[in-house]
C-alpha cells in the first residue's frame, strides 16, 4: 500500500479541490495535515469523558456519512481516521495516566508521524475506566465506518485510480 506523503505541503493544499494527491496510507497518517478536512473535523474530536466520546464519535461519523453522500472519498477517510484517533487516543490515556506513551521526545525529523521511532514504551498505569470507556464509544463508530459498504467501494475506487 502506498504510504501517506508526508512531503506535500498540506498546510498550502486544499485536499477537497485536489483529492488526486491524496494517499490513504496506514492508519492515522496524516490525520491532523489534510486540509480542509482537519479544520471541519477537528474542533467536534473530544474524548476526555463518554459522553463527550459519544457526542463527539457521533458528529464525526455524521460527517463521514455527508462526505460520502456528497462523494468526497478525501473526507469520509479522514473522519474514519479521526474516529480511529479517537478510539487510540482514549485508549492511550487509559493505558498511561497523562497520555504519555514512550520516553522522550519525538525526533525534529518524526515530528508530525505517528510511531515509537526507537523511543521506549513507558510502562502502563492501572486502567483509566473512564477513557476505557471513551475508546469502547469510538472503537464501535470506528468499526461502523470501515463497514460501510458505500465507503469501501470509495477507497477502492481511490487507490485504483491514484494509488
Amino acid at each position: 500500500m502506498p504510504k501517506f506523503d508526508y512531503s506535500l505541503h498540506y498546510a498550502e493544499l486544499d485536499l477537497r479541490a485536489h483529492p488526486e494527491l491524496y494517499r490513504v496510507g496506514v492508519g492515522e497518517q496524516g490525520v491532523l495535515l489534510v486540509q480542509p478536512y482537519k479544520s471541519e473535523l477537528l474542533p467536534h474530536w473530544r474524548f476526555a469523558t463518554p459522553e463527550l466520546a459519544r457526542q463527539s464519535s457521533e458528529a464525526i461519523y455524521a460527517m463521514f456519512l455527508a462526505y460520502l453522500r456528497a462523494g468526497e472519498f478525501v473526507g469520509a477517510d479522514m473522519a474514519r481516521k479521526f474516529l480511529q484517533m479517537g478510539f487510540t487516543r482514549a485508549r492511550r490515556y487509559a493505558n498511561h495516566r497523562g497520555g504519555k506513551k514512550y520516553d522522550g521526545a519525538v525526533p525534529e525529523d518524526k515530528k508530525g508521524q505517528s510511531g515509537a521511532h526507537g523511543r521506549a514504551e513507558l510502562p502502563r498505569s492501572p486502567e483509566d475506566p473512564v477513557k476505557a470507556e471513551s475508546a469502547r464509544i469510538f472503537k464501535a463508530k470506528w468499526d461502523e465506518a470501515e463497514a460501510n459498504e458505500e465507503y469501501a467501494a470509495l477507497k477502492k475506487a481511490h487507490k485504483a485510480q491514484y494509488g
